[in-house]
Order: structure tokens, then sequence, then C-alpha cells
């Protein structure tokens, strides 16, 4: 019992940490370009994570796992980073995070792609729901929206549900920190390359928040949000506390208020909440 009240409670930092990669990602997108935000974090990140592994002396995974962990790399280390950092260019933290509401949703149908699960009918139909909520939002919303930054949150969460979901079964053998971790070693000379050839002309222009978002983004959405989230996963079990990741929306949206100071419409609170409930009963019949 007790380590399954830890896991909670750890699954909830992995979540918290992870509702401040869009408003900090907002930030970042205010002095670097999305290509080098993505390459850049994915560098550090993946620094620290080779570090880790050789302090903690792991096993270098088989070769068998590549691909997996190459899945893993295309969806959590380079495609929701730069698909997000594109789209935050052009809608705010606080409209996009809706769209964080649909993450677990994707990830339990990539489950079932992947896994060959076969959820329950009724889990269509609140599937069906949650998504026709986002897409009405995003085409009825005024004022923060555009189609194209609508549409670049769509195709990320669709790749982060992907990366997710093959971590998640990789991590059955590899341990769940040590996914992220091979998987920011693996991509790690593609984007050192790309970090190089995106480096910024002029750094004069970079302000503090920028520099802080990219610490952020790099230090604690790419490495630390992942060792707490997939050790709440080991300990309290995927299924449990894997409900947590619903309340993302929710602080998400808290934050960019607090935070970046942008304005949270009650339309948006209430389609999250929406998103939410659609989310919950899909994953009860999962």
């Amino acid at each position: 019992m007790r380590a399954r009240t830890n896991g909670w409670w750890s699954g909830l930092c992995g979540v918290v940490i992870f509702s401040g990669s869009l408003p900090a990602t907002r930030l970042a997108v205010g002095g670097f370009e999305p290509l080098f935000l993505t390459s850049a974090r994915a560098v550090i990140a993946a620094l620290l994570g080779a570090a880790l592994l050789r302090a903690l002396r792991q096993s270098r995974p088989g070769r068998g796992d590549l691909a997996s962990l190459a899945v893993v790399a295309l969806g959590v280390v380079v495609g929701f980073p730069l698909l997000t950092a594109l789209a935050l260019q052009r809608v705010t933290s606080a409209h996009s995070v809706v769209f964080i509401g649909l993450l677990p949703l994707a990830t339990a149908i990539f489950g079932v792609l992947r896994g060959g699960e076969r959820p329950k009918p009724v889990f269509w139909l609140f599937s069906g729901l949650g998504s026709l909520c986002v897409a009405g939002f995003a085409l009825f919303q005024a004022g923060d929206g555009s189609l194209d930054g609508d549409l670049l949150m769509v195709l990320a969460i669709m790749l982060c549900g992907l990366g997710y979901a093959e971590g998640a079964t990789l991590s059955r053998r590899l341990g769940g920190w040590q996914v992220i971790s091979w998987a920011l070693v693996l991509a790690l000379p593609v984007m050192a390359a790309l970090a190089l050839a995106t480096l910024p002309a002029a750094w004069s222009g970079v302000d503090g928040a920028a520099w802080a978002g990219l610490a952020y983004v790099s230090v604690f959405s790419m490495l630390i949000g992942f060792v707490f989230w997939y050790r709440g996963l080991a300990l309290g079990g995927i299924a449990g506390v894997g409900q947590l990741q619903l309340l993302q929306p929710f602080f998400g949206l808290a934050l960019a208020g607090l935070l970046l100071g942008e304005p949270v419409a009650w339309t948006m609170i209430a389609a999250t909440g929406v998103v939410v409930l659609c989310v919950a009963g899909a994953k009860r019949f999962a």
C-alpha cells in the first residue's frame, strides 16, 4: 500500500512538471527558433541522461530494442517538442493546453494499435465525443486560435501518444527512465548536428525568459519529468497512475495564466473539462 501511495505522489509530480512544458516552450520560442529549441533541449537532456546511465551502470539495450527506441525518440524527443514549438508561434499556451487533454486518449489508441488490446464499444463513444469537443473548440474559438497552430497541436499529440505507448511497452524490459534516456542518447548525433546548424546568429537578442524556458524544457520536461512519471507508473500501476495525466490541462491553464499573464477564457476551461470527462470515460472502458 505504501509503495502504491508513493507511486501516486511520484506520478503527480511528473504531471505537474509536464504541465509547465507548454508555458515554458512559449517563453523559449520568444528568443529561439523552433528547430534550434527542439534540438538544443534534446542535446542537453541527452547529455544528462547519458551521465545518469553511466553513473548507474545501466546495461545497453539489445539490438532488437533499437527500432522501438527510435519510435520513442521520434514521438517525444523530436516530434512533440518541434510541433508544439511551431504551434506556439501561432497560438497561446493557454489555447494549446486544451489539446493536451487528448493525450491520454491518444496514448490509449496507440496502445490498442501497438498492443492488440480490444476496448469496449463505449470506449469509442467517449473517444468520439472528446474529439468532437476539441474540434469544435478549435473551429469556433476566436482571437487566439489558428488553424495551422491547431493542426500542429493535433499532430504533436498523435506523435506523443505513439511515443508514450511505445515507451510504456519497452519500459517493461528496460525500465521507465532508462527508456527516455536511451531514446535521447540514440537521437543525440542527429540533434547535435541540427543544433549546430541552427545556432542563432546573435545571442544578444535572447532575453532571460527565453533562457529560462529552454532550461525548463531541457532539464525538467525532457528528463526529470519522465523519471517521476515512469517511477509512478511502476509503483502505482499504469492504469491507475495514468489517470493523473488527465489533470495536466488544468495545471497547464493555471500556469499559463499565472506565469505568462495569458487570458484563460471560460470556454477554454469548459472545453478542457469536457475533454477530461470524455477521456476518463474512454479510459474506464478501455
